[in-house]
């Protein structure tokens, strides 16, 4: 099966536009979780190269560094991809889910 991390389930998407918005989105997952979810998160970015390289990396750490402060399991695979024309996008999963999905 081909796989891409746009076919995967989605619970909540994010349009952010810059990093104060990405630690919004990384405090609502954090809260939300990933272990026992049935679906991931998918955030949104510009495609302006400066901006979403800022704010892939406050999403990929801050939920690192969230989960770790709240004692919870850090397994969470994440991809950044080509949304669209004008987006980029991580969507984070949490790795149980994706082996329970078959990829």
């Amino acid at each position: 099966m081909e796989f891409h991390p746009k076919d995967l389930p989605i619970l909540r998407t994010y349009d952010v536009k810059d990093e104060k918005e990405a630690m919004e989105a990384v405090e609502d997952m954090v809260n939300l979780g990933f272990k026992g979810k049935k679906e991931g998160y998918k955030v949104l970015m510009p495609k302006e190269s400066k901006i979403a390289k800022r704010i892939g990396y406050s999403v990929t750490t801050g939920v690192t560094t969230g989960l770790r402060q709240k004692n919870e399991d850090r397994d969470v695979k994440y991809w950044t991809y080509h949304h669209d024309d004008e987006h980029y996008a991580i969507v984070l999963i949490h790795r149980d889910r994706l082996t329970e999905l078959g990829f």
